[in-house]
């Protein structure tokens, strides 16, 4: 089975639809603590005159607040609620930006107060009926191997006529999977964060994030497999 990550249509939507978020790297590298001008701005952040902090509080939403947006909508597919986790994280923001310590770059401290927001929208909702991810799961026979024909995506992806099918076909494939499991995948490969900080966010344990990581890739690529298959047989009849 042609792995997953490695695979050019699941590879390009990611690269592509982190690009356009804009988002920064989530790898809670520290850094040697914030330049010159990010000082100087959460300066203003912190100032006692009300004129000159509430100048940088427009300034911060003005230039942040559309990669918020996008985090926000990716993780709850819904506009009114990405923009209500929005306005909850700016708040958040505003009310701990005395505490922000300046070990990552503000805008990534940002992002992962947005990626919360988004999730504790999430939890609220009332969960419809959705689909179990065994049934979404390749089927292996007792030596190991795939007990149903899997087709060849690299081949398939070679063809001009399906390379935006296939990536169109990756997002809606993504939106499938049971929520659980759709969310796991974007934090850990759209958002880009680890293993334990997309653990952290969810609740539950690194381990635990492993496995349901695993199980949505797994699901995802059977997904993608199978509409490709009757896309690439109909371009041919």
């Amino acid at each position: 089975m042609v792995a997953l990550c490695a695979h050019k249509g699941y590879g390009r939507v990611m690269a592509s639809d982190t690009a356009s978020s804009e988002t920064p790297d989530t790898s809670a590298q520290p850094t040697d603590g914030p330049s010159a001008d990010e000082s100087a701005f959460l300066a203003r952040l912190r100032s006692d005159d009300p004129a000159v902090q509430s100048d940088a509080y427009e300034q911060l939403v003005r230039d942040n607040i559309d990669r918020m947006l996008v985090v926000a909508r990716r993780i709850l597919r819904d506009d009114a609620e990405a923009h209500d986790a929005v306005q909850d994280a700016f708040v958040s923001v505003f009310n701990a930006i005395g505490s922000f310590d300046g070990r990552s770059l503000l805008s990534t401290w940002m992002h992962r107060i947005t990626v919360n927001a988004a999730l504790m929208r999430l939890r609220s909702r009332k969960r419809a009926n959705e689909r179990s991810i065994e049934k979404l799961l390749p089927v292996f026979d007792e030596t190991g191997h795939r007990a149903e024909h899997a087709p060849n995506l690299d081949s398939i992806a070679e063809r001009s006529e399906i390379e935006p099918k296939l990536a169109q076909r990756v997002r809606e494939a993504i939106n499938e999977l049971p929520e659980d499991h759709r969310t796991i995948l974007i934090l850990r490969d759209i958002e880009e964060l680890s293993t334990k900080e997309a653990a952290a966010a969810l609740d539950i344990s690194p381990d635990a994030a492993k496995q349901r990581l695993h199980r949505a890739r797994l699901a995802l690529m059977k997904l993608i497999e199978s509409s490709m298959e009757e896309v690439s047989g109909g371009t041919h009849a």
